[in-house]
C-alpha cells in the first residue's frame, strides 16, 4: 500500500462525502442509471422493450462486476463498451437493449454532468456554513476596534467585525455565482454520435415528436430540469469553464481570509486553532506556526491554476468532439472539487476556532491613535480660540518628534503628552483623553456590519436551517 503514489487530495485534505462523488462506484452506478432511464423511455415510446428487461437492469444496477469490466477494458480499449458487456453477462434477457441507440458520450458526458450536480449541492453547503460562522463572528466582533491597514501601513481605525464583514462579503459574492453557474448546467440528453439524434431518428421512424419526447423523459427520470438545446458529441465543454472558474473563486475568498489571518496571526491579534499537542516547529518548539491557513493557500492555489486548463479544452473542441478532452477531463474536474473541499474544510475548521486578543488589538492602537487623533485635536483646540495654521504646524513638529523617538530609540509613542504639554494647545490631558476613544474613530463600522449581516446574509441563511452547521475536521 505504501509503495505507490496515492493523491494526497484523498488521503489528506477531502472530505469523503466529496471523494464518493467522484468514486468508480458512483460513477458507473450513474452510468447503469442512464441505461435503465433510456430503455425505459424508449419502451414507455413504443420500443419491443419488456418489463422484464427493465427489471433485470434494475436488479443489478449497483452491483457491478467490476472484475469483468476491467477483463474487457483490457481487450477492446474502450470504458464505456467494457461496462455494457459487463452489465449485459449480468442481464441475459436485457442485453440485446443495453444502450440501444446511444453513443459513449450519453452515458459518460450525463454522468460527468451529475456527479458535477452533486459536488457543487456538496460545495454549496460547505460555504453557505461558512457564510453564517463569519457572520456570527463579525456580529460579535461589529464594535471592537482595531487598526486598519492600507499598503499593510496603519490607516484609520476599523473593526474586528468589520474586517471580517470583507471576508464574508467575498463569499457572499461566491455564493451568488455558485447558484447561477448551478441555474446553467444542463444534462447532454439524448442527442447520439454528432448531435443530430440520426440513430434515435431511425429508431422511432423518423418521428421528430417521439424523439423530443424521448428526450424529455430520459431528462425528467434523472431529475435535471432540462438537457442542453443542441450540441454536438459531448455537451458544451465550456460549461466545465463555468464550474471551475467558480471555484476558482471560492478559493481566491478563501485565500484572501487565510492570508489575512496568516498576517493578523503574526500580529498576535488573532490566531486559527491551535491543538494541545500541535507542534509549530521541528526545531522551534515555541512557534504557533498558522498551519491551517497556509494550508488554504496552497491548496487555493492550486485551484485557481485550473481553468486555464478547462478554456483550452473547451477552445480545442474541433467540430462536434475530439478525444483530447478525455484523460485531461478525468484529472482536472475531480481534483478542483477535491481541492477546493480541503480549502472549505479548513475555513470551517479555522472559524470554528478563530481567537481574538482585545489587549493586543488594544496596545497597538494605543501605539498608533495618537497621530490619527491630531485632527480631532487640533479641531477641538481651534474652538478653545487657538490659530488653526499655526496650530497645525506645531502639531507636525511635535509629531515628527514623536515618531522619530519611536522609530529610532523604541520609545512610547508619547504625541500626547507633548501636545498636552504645549500650551499654545489649552488643552489638558484629561481633555485629549476624552478625544482618544477608539470608538469615535471607527465611523459607522459597527452599524454597517449589523445592517448587511441583517438585509442581505440572514435571509440566505435562514433559507438553509440546518444546514449552515455543517462540521469538518482537519485529517493532518
Amino acid at each position: 500500500m505504501h509503495d505507490l503514489y496515492e493523491n494526497p487530495l484523498i488521503t489528506r485534505y477531502a472530505s469523503k462525502e466529496m471523494a464518493r462523488c467522484f468514486s468508480d462506484e458512483r460513477k458507473f452506478q450513474t452510468w447503469r442509471k442512464l441505461w435503465v432511464a433510456l430503455a425505459e423511455a424508449e419502451k414507455e415510446l413504443g420500443l419491443p422493450i419488456t418489463q422484464q428487461q427493465i427489471d433485470e437492469l434494475k436488479a443489478h444496477q449497483c452491483d457491478i462486476n467490476y472484475e469483468v469490466a476491467e477483463a474487457k477494458e483490457r481487450e477492446v480499449r474502450h470504458d464505456v463498451m467494457a461496462h455494457i458487456h459487463a452489465y449485459g453477462e449480468q442481464c441475459p434477457t436485457a442485453k440485446a437493449i443495453i444502450h440501444l441507440g446511444a453513443t459513449s458520450c450519453y452515458v459518460g458526458d450525463n454522468a460527468d454532468i451529475l456527479q458535477c450536480i452533486d459536488a457543487l449541492k456538496l460545495t454549496e453547503k460547505k460555504l453557505v456554513s461558512i457564510m453564517s460562522r463569519l457572520a456570527s463572528f463579525a456580529m460579535e466582533h461589529r464594535a471592537l476596534p482595531t487598526l486598519a491597514f492600507t499598503h499593510y501601513q496603519p490607516a484609520q481605525l476599523t473593526t474586528v467585525g468589520k474586517r471580517a464583514s470583507l471576508w464574508l462579503q467575498e463569499f457572499h459574492m461566491d455564493y451568488g455565482a455558485l447558484k447561477n453557474t448551478q441555474n446553467q448546467i444542463r444534462l447532454l440528453g439524448v442527442k447520439g454520435t454528432t448531435g443530430t439524434q440520426a440513430s434515435f431518428m431511425t429508431l422511432f421512424n423518423e418521428d421528430e415528436e417521439i424523439v423530443k419526447a424521448l428526450e424529455d423523459k430520459v431528462t425528467a427520470k434523472l431529475g435535471v430540469p432540462s438537457c442542453f438545446p443542441v450540441s454536438g458529441q459531448t455537451y458544451p465543454r465550456k460549461l466545465d469553464t463555468f464550474i471551475l472558474q467558480t471555484l476558482e473563486n471560492i478559493a481566491q475568498s478563501a485565500y484572501k481570509l487565510a492570508g489575512d489571518v496568516r498576517l493578523l496571526q503574526n500580529l498576535k491579534e488573532i490566531e486559527e486553532p491551535f491543538e494541545k499537542s500541535q507542534i509549530g516547529s521541528s526545531a522551534m518548539a515555541y512557534k504557533r506556526n498558522p498551519m491551517r491557513s497556509e494550508r488554504i493557500c496552497s491548496l487555493a492555489r492550486f485551484v485557481m491554476s485550473l481553468s486555464t486548463n478547462t478554456l483550452m479544452t473547451a477552445s480545442t473542441q474541433w467540430f462536434e468532439r475530439t478525444l483530447d478532452d478525455s484523460a485531461n477531463r478525468r484529472l482536472v474536474i475531480p481534483q478542483a472539487f477535491l481541492a477546493i473541499d480541503g480549502v472549505l474544510n479548513l475555513c470551517l475548521n479555522i472559524m470554528d476556532g478563530l481567537v481574538v486578543y482585545p489587549k493586543i488589538i488594544d496596545s497597538h492602537i494605543s501605539a498608533e491613535l495618537p497621530f490619527m487623533a491630531t485632527e480631532t485635536i487640533l479641531m477641538e483646540a481651534v474652538k478653545q480660540g487657538g490659530d488653526r495654521q499655526a496650530l497645525h504646524e506645531r502639531i507636525r513638529v511635535h509629531s515628527m518628534e514623536a515618531a522619530r523617538q519611536v522609530k529610532e530609540q523604541g520609545k512610547p509613542n508619547d504625541l500626547i503628552d507633548r501636545i498636552a504639554g504645549d500650551e499654545a494647545f489649552k488643552l489638558t490631558q484629561s481633555q485629549i483623553g476624552t478625544l482618544l476613544n477608539p470608538v469615535y474613530f471607527t465611523g459607522r463600522a459597527s452599524s454597517q456590519v449589523a445592517e448587511y449581516i441583517r438585509d442581505e446574509i440572514m435571509p440566505i441563511l435562514d433559507a438553509y436551517g440546518a444546514d449552515t452547521q455543517m462540521k469538518s475536521d482537519v485529517h493532518v
